[in-house]
């Protein structure tokens, strides 16, 4: 069988999109592995956690972003649609004021942010917020 020129084209550009794509892993998978790894899968508990973040970011740039956890000893911030889902962690000592921060994220898309917090008992907590992305920030 000969291909045309036109042919030939076309199957590389579909072979190249297939192979540079189609083994990427789902990006909230990561997140979920990133949390399962740091937690050593311990038990997840909500309610403790003040994650405050915007319904619509209009700008996926700089999103701000709130969380606070009183009794939390570190708080990480994850963005499941990333490329790469760890977006910040804060460590807080025995004389930080208070157990929160506020910064501003990047977000490639429309997709889940969680705070997941150690606190000072050893026992882990989680808020999810799901935030909306007119127009995404991590390139591509």
């Amino acid at each position: 069988m000969k291909l045309s020129r036109r042919e030939l084209l076309a199957v590389g550009a579909g072979t190249f999109v297939y192979s540079n794509f189609a083994a990427l892993p789902a990006f909230s998978l990561v997140a979920e592995d990133v949390i399962a790894a740091l937690t050593g899968g311990a038990e997840l508990g909500e309610g403790l956690i003040d994650l405050v973040a915007p319904e619509i970011a209009e700008n996926g740039n700089a999103v701000p972003l709130e969380v606070s956890a009183p009794g939390a000893s570190s708080i990480t911030l994850f963005a499941d649609g990333n490329p790469e889902p760890v977006t910040a962690t804060f460590n807080f000592g025995p004389l930080s004021p208070t157990s929160g921060a506020s910064t501003r994220v990047r977000l490639a898309k429309t997709q889940n942010v969680m705070a997941l917090a150690k606190m000072a008992d050893g026992s882990w907590q989680i808020a999810r917020a799901a935030v909306k992305v007119t127009i995404g920030g991590c390139g591509g």
